[in-house]
């Protein structure tokens, strides 16, 4: 992604998108199924990993740090660990590329290790702020230079052993969770983070699965998640499922485009992800859960999708925390809905790849929506099915959920919309493009 060569893409429909699909592995559990296999001790195995370039981000951080990691001919992972506690003094700097989650992560495990390790990444995710991470891994007694405004590039030198802490999230923020708890793997005694708005709860699970002593409690609606440090970490064998952030799209684009009926297999539909897929049905959307199973000890569906016409609603801003990725794909089916919708409570995507409430109200004017926009959120007015005008060039500002959205919108505007970089797809998404033509669009 460094100094890359944009590349520009069309996207059109010239009828209804019919078929079957398959999507990449989850990003989240991907990202944690190789920080927890590293810190094993011994050999396990993950299938469905998501190859997107964030993920790849994280195997190369944990090959630095002493990691046996090997993807075979037959797409399985296989990781030897070096237990808790192991983790080695990597060589040059850590680059993130545009990962976030691997940057948040990848500081909680460091900060109770006696070693120093600097973070790099590119220009997007050296915008986003650390800080939220730096706080608690600060009163774990972790160092931290970081560049002005508490961002990347940072250098962090770790402790150990490290205190452990009580801490209460002050945003709802399943990456500083995580940190705080992956920090509390290698610290002495108890470690706790209040989490006052539950977030996806994917380290939890994984944790456990991985045989880290770690309880849940609940005070009414806040969770108190302990996890006892100095763990011992067994091997796992670990199926991924698919990514629900990456299912939206094709989700979308069916509920969307008349005449589609589409089935996307094997998705992740953990309740702390899904809430998107709730929201479309309270719009009126026809989608239906097949197959279900746990693969891993996540819920996993086969979801079936057809044309609706959807209704303008006002989000309930306690699904935020469930759906916060897919918004953006939520404001494009909101402008093709009968009336209003409002959708508040998102300070949070201000800070994320992109600015992604003001580049969503930018970009949707631009191909003819209503669109008001709110200091948290947006107020669209829909077209009640209409195509939209399309015809302008989108500028997607490396954010692959902004291009993979307005690619969307493509599908149901009067004139092609062009999204001025579809690169950045690749970070979790590597085939969208391939998908979505196999179901039916035209892509120029």
């Amino acid at each position: 992604m460094h100094g890359h060569t944009p590349r520009p893409a069309s996207f059109t429909a010239p009828g209804p998108l019919v078929g079957t699909v398959g999507i990449p592995g989850d990003k989240s559990i991907s990202h944690r199924a190789l920080m927890l296999s590293a810190l094993a001790v011994g050999e396990s195995t993950v299938e469905g990993l998501l190859t997107g370039e964030d993920v790849l981000a994280t195997a190369a951080a944990m090959r630095a740090m002493g990691a046996h990691i090997k993807r075979s001919d037959n797409g399985v992972w296989r990781i030897h660990g070096v237990g808790v506690g192991g983790l080695l003094q990597p060589e040059q700097a850590l680059d993130m590329g545009n990962s976030g989650t691997s940057t948040r992560l990848l500081m909680g495990l460091v900060a109770t290790h006696p070693i120093t390790a600097t973070f790099t990444g590119d220009a997007s995710l050296s915008k986003r702020p650390m800080n939220r991470v730096i706080e608690p891994l600060s009163l774990m007694g972790a160092d931290f230079t970081a560049s002005p405004g508490g961002r990347l590039p940072l250098m962090l030198r770790g402790l150990c052993p490290a205190v452990p802490i009580e801490y209460r999230l002050p945003v709802a923020s399943a990456q500083v969770k995580s940190a705080v708890l992956l920090a509390g793997l290698n610290t002495p005694g108890i470690t706790r983070v209040i989490e006052p708005v539950p977030t996806r709860d994917h380290s939890e699970r994984m944790l456990r699965g991985f045989g880290a002593e770690l309880d849940v409690e609940f005070d009414g609606a806040t969770r108190i998640i302990s996890i006892r440090g100095e763990a011992e970490l067994r091997p796992q064998q670990i199926v991924v499922p698919g990514d629900p952030s990456s299912a939206a799209f094709p989700v979308v684009a069916a509920l969307l485009v008349p005449g589609s009926e589409v089935t996307v297999t094997n998705v992740g539909i953990n309740p702390t992800r899904a809430a998107l897929f709730d929201v479309l049905r309270m719009m009126g959307g026809d989608i239906s859960f097949a197959n279900l199973r746990e693969v891993g000890g996540e819920p996993v569906a086969d979801i079936v999708v057809r044309h609706s016409v959807l209704r303008g609603i006002e989000t309930p801003v306690e699904t935020v925390a469930a759906m916060v990725d897919e918004y953006p794909i939520l404001f494009v089916a909101a402008a093709l809905a009968e009336g209003r919708t409002v959708a508040r409570g998102l300070e949070e995507l201000r800070v994320k790849e992109s600015d992604r409430i003001a580049v969503m109200a930018e970009g949707l004017r631009a191909i003819g929506a209503r669109v008001e926009e709110l200091e948290d959120g947006l107020i669209i007015d829909g077209t009640g099915g209409d195509k939209l005008a399309g015809g302008a060039t989108i500028a997607a500002r490396l954010d692959h959920r902004i291009a993979m959205s307005f690619a969307v919108a493509g599908l149901v505007s009067r004139d092609s919309v062009t999204i001025d970089d579809m690169s950045p797809v690749a970070t979790s998404f590597p085939g969208f493009i391939a998908l979505m033509t196999g179901l039916g669009a035209q892509v120029a």
